[in-house]
């Protein structure tokens, strides 16, 4: 069973409690290791993203911390980029946001963006 560090935590400071608690209990129960790359980010940072092309929106939700970005490590330890990895992931995900009654998007299911990294909560209006 694997556990977020305490860089990955640090990470989570201003994201959504719901969201929080899906990427606490997905680590748990994932087939693999993986921390918190970015949760709330502010609006320079979301706007230097945007300008590489590395986010499609200046409406993120990372700016209200509803979004999380997700680094999948590999068996032995490595960060990889590997979207097998982030479909596995995907998985634990959905399924700690089941048992806690919350409704993520994953970025790996976009249609436009493919973002594997990406999970972002979705509140009821």
């Amino acid at each position: 069973m694997y556990k977020l560090s305490l860089t990955s935590l640090s990470k989570l400071k201003g994201v959504h409690t719901d969201l929080v608690l899906v990427v606490t209990r997905a680590i748990q129960i994932s087939q693999y290791d993986f921390g918190v790359l970015e949760g709330l980010r502010s609006e320079e940072r979301q706007r230097k993203l945007y300008k590489q092309g590395k986010s499609q929106t200046m409406k993120s939700k990372h700016l209200v911390g509803l979004a999380v970005d997700l680094v999948a490590y590999d068996n032995k330890g490595n960060v990889t980029w590997d979207m097998d990895y982030y479909r596995k992931i995907n998985l634990a995900m959905q399924q700690a946001a089941k048992e806690l009654g919350v409704s993520i998007t994953w970025g790996g299911d976009w249609i436009a963006f493919k973002d594997g990294p990406h999970f972002q909560i979705e509140l009821e209006k």
